[in-house]
């Protein structure tokens, strides 16, 4: 065969070279549209604490392709919204529970980031909605070994509810489902971590350290998954918690006007300074937050340094809030991590130099949630307002005004409540429930088949001070298989979520980089409607005494072992090798003085003629048998008794 000219072979190799480039432009195009930024948010609060808020986003452009490979974003978690068709998904495991009259109520931090204790997990799907529950299921199981945690027991119809809107709108695609007993440690937080493309050994999540991070007042991991055709997939994992800065690090000073605020930095919080970003990140940012109040006290906007407080690192830059009907507004410091490597770590911190006392925005109602009653047979359920009076902030003076909050409740099967007897007192006066409740919807429980759900939109007076809620409830039986470990502790509800759907809480902040949107700026930005989780409710119910078998099964089994022990023992023993083995005996004792009578010249006397020892062996035998006997007999008569 002739060979090519080379000619040919020029144009083929520039064909070859030219399909190369092309790939590899396509392939680094590609792996341009996937992005991952991570930022941390730092915050003094009120009560000598600090709050950190850990924020990474990873997003993939929308792919047809099943099996389509990433380079950045979790493979997982596309395979979970493949598999499912999810088009929204959050999963929280909380540790704790947030204070929302010390750390706010009323900002994007508390509306979007405080969770109820224990884990909680709504979906919504794009399917059919006679396999939405069927499907909920397997998710339930499939979520349960990506985090290592018992997401499993969601998938039984009692654990979880189908909210229509006291919860969020929807249109019957949403499943809601809480665990409040849920456990949170490490070994949830590893598998959150390994979704990250560094996970903890560079970037922001290096400060994760884990000593540090568990022993706060307050832990609350998120991961909040939103998909569509138009946009992709997004997945924002987030971490809140609440620590305690070491207290003899800031200077103790006593003053008339109060005690001095702790100084810390990321040094004092996680034990680790921050020594670079992920590579593969976008942007790495850390922002410090300080309260307008605190703004308004210190005179300067946009000082780093003054007569308050001082940073430990200056910024590089510093945000102003936009649109606030304060004079005075909150500040955001911020530094960009790529600018900090091993030889120059990044250390933010704040020394304060004067006592301060400032407060964070309430919401417009502290909901607190406790129960009434005594004994194992009813109770109930009372649910609180007390008012914060800051609808005198938003709309002035008037009392003629009524504020709007929708509550949403979930009770397990065993709580029986009668939803008949709701009672509303407003300032200690009863009132008709028409003249309070606008709307309401309740989904009976059903026996170990469905939870009590009941959704219900109130219109409380501006003028009102207090109001109590309260339904009555029974308490149900369970069989002995039902009970949960530990079940002399109680058995848990689930919090409560009460939303203001007349109040939103949002913060802008100016974005001069036109090549970089924050995405945890950009959170802050949008409109959450103010809500607050309550208390989780522990219920005592009647529990059986589980000790009771082990001590039946223990006694009846050393009574038996006793009376067969002897039993057999009658029944084996050799009588005639017995009376053998006693007449050598009594053959060989008497031998001597025999002899010694003889040598002495007296006469001896025979034995008496008495009853055997095996008699009296076989009568004392006989006797014990019998005992035990008459033992087993009447304990077993007693215990059928």
């Amino acid at each position: 065969m002739a060979a090519a000219p080379p000619a040919l072979r020029r144009l083929l190799l520039l064909f070859s070279l030219l399909l190369l480039a092309s790939v590899a432009a396509a392939a680094e195009g590609e792996e341009e549209e996937e992005e991952f930024t991570e930022e941390l948010l730092l915050r003094p609060l009120p009560d000598r604490k600090a709050l950190a808020h850990f924020h990474f986003r990873s997003s993939a452009p929308p792919s047809a392709a099943a099996g389509r490979h990433h380079h950045v974003f979790p493979k997982a978690i596309a395979q979970l919204v493949q598999q499912f068709h999810i088009s929204e998904l959050e999963l929280s495991f909380t540790q704790g529970r947030w204070n929302y009259e010390q750390w706010g109520g009323y900002d994007p931090m508390s509306t979007n980031y405080a969770k109820p204790p224990g884990v909680e997990l709504w979906a919504a799907f794009d399917l059919p909605l006679d396999e939405i529950d069927a499907t909920w299921k397997n998710l339930t199981h499939t979520l349960s070994g990506l985090f290592c945690a018992s997401i499993n027991f969601l998938e039984s119809s009692t654990a979880f509810s189908a909210p229509r809107w006291g919860f969020k709108l929807n249109e019957g695609n949403l499943r809601y489902g809480a665990l409040p007993r849920e456990a949170v440690c490490t070994e949830n937080l590893t598998p959150w971590l390994k979704l990250l493309p560094c996970r903890d050994k560079a970037g922001i999540a290096s400060l994760l350290y884990r000593p540090s991070i568990y022993k706060g007042y307050y832990h609350s991991q998120k991961l909040k998954l939103t998909s569509s055709q138009s946009f992709g997939i997004i997945i924002d994992q987030t971490l809140t918690v609440v620590l305690q800065p070491d207290a003899f690090r800031g200077q103790q000073l006593h003053s008339t006007d109060g005690q001095l605020q702790p100084s810390w930095s990321m040094k004092d919080l996680f034990n680790r300074k921050l020594s670079g970003k992920c590579r593969v990140s976008k942007s790495s940012r850390v922002f410090l937050e300080i309260e307008k109040d605190i703004v308004d006290k210190s005179g300067t906007e946009a000082s780093w340094t003054n007569e308050l407080f001082v940073l430990s690192t200056a910024p590089d830059r510093v945000l102003k809030e936009l649109n606030n009907m304060d004079a005075q507004s909150s500040s955001l410091y911020e530094y960009d991590v790529s600018n900090y490597n091993n030889d120059k770590p990044l250390d933010v911190g704040i020394t304060w130099k004067l006592p301060l006392i400032w407060s964070c925005t309430p919401a417009p109602y502290h909901a607190n949630r406790f129960l009434m009653g005594s004994g194992n047979e009813r109770g109930s359920i009372a649910l609180s307002f007390r008012s914060t009076n800051l609808h005198k902030q938003l709309f002035g003076s008037s009392n003629d005004c009524s504020i709007k909050a929708v509550v949403f409740q979930v009770v397990p099967w065993y709580v029986k409540v009668y939803y008949h007897s709701l009672q509303i007192f407003i300032d200690g006066n009863s009132k008709a429930i028409s003249e309070v409740v606008d709307k309401i919807h309740v989904t009976p429980s059903e026996d170990k088949h469905l939870p009590g759900t009941l959704e219900m939109l109130l219109r409380l007076p501006c003028s009102m001070e207090s109001a109590t809620l309260s339904l009555d409830f029974d308490k149900g039986f369970l069989h002995i298989d039902e009970y949960p470990p530990d079940a002399n502790q109680g058995f848990d509800i689930p919090s409560a979520l009460v939303t203001f759907p007349e109040f939103n809480s949002n913060r802008s902040y100016p974005e001069t980089d036109t090549l970089f949107v924050s995405p945890l700026l950009q959170t802050f930005k949008e409109n959450g409607v103010v809500k607050s989780y309550t208390e989780v409710l522990l219920v005592p119910l009647t529990t059986p005494d589980f000790s009771m078998p082990y001590n039946v099964i223990t006694f009846t089994c050393t009574v038996l072992a006793l009376y067969f022990g002897s039993l057999l023992n009658a029944l084996r023993r050799r009588i005639g090798e017995e009376e053998r083995e006693l007449k050598k005996a009594a053959v060989k004792r008497g031998l001597i003085p025999l002899l010694i009578a003889k040598l002495r010249g007296k006469k001896v006397d025979p034995p008496p003629q008495g009853s055997s020892p095996t008699s009296l062996l076989s009568t004392k035998l006989l006797l014990k048998v019998v005992f035990v006997a008459v033992v087993a007999v009447s304990f077993h008569y007693l215990s059928n008794s």
